[in-house]
């Protein structure tokens, strides 16, 4: 079965979380500099079957487009010109910046660690992916 790749765009950085074979467990991948996202993923689509990729939908609280929104649609637009055999799947993405950053809390890393803005990017796809996961089943 082909995998399922959720990408937290960011304008400087970009963290991207993989499930497994089955589609069972999201995992975070990597972060990576943004510039250099779409050589990542014609490298890594290469490797791997994927089926389909989460782009997160940034909201606003009262459900309107944030700030950022015209910057991400603009790459979910550029992603499917450049992989259309791809199906994009857009999710809120709302909250998952503080959810990452709690369960980085939670897992008991030091404050140094918790600065790594790259980790949070990372782990902040996985919740997108995740909660895309459970919300199939």
């Amino acid at each position: 079965m082909p995998r399922i790749l959720s990408i937290d765009y960011g304008q400087k950085r970009t963290g991207i979380a993989v499930t497994d074979e089955m589609q069972i467990i999201a995992s975070g991948l990597t972060t990576i500099p943004t510039h250099t996202l779409v050589d990542f993923l014609k490298d890594y689509f290469a490797k791997e079957k994927v089926e389909a990729v989460l782009i997160g939908e940034p909201k606003q609280m009262n459900g309107q487009p944030s700030e950022s929104a015209s910057v991400i649609n603009g790459f979910a637009t550029h992603f499917s010109n450049v992989f259309p055999d791809i199906k994009v799947i857009r999710v809120d993405e709302r909250f998952t910046s503080k959810m990452a950053f709690q369960t980085m809390i939670d897992s008991g890393l030091s404050k140094k660690q918790r600065q790594n803005k790259g980790l949070i990017d990372e782990i902040s796809a996985t919740i997108l992916l995740q909660d895309y996961l459970s919300s199939k089943k």
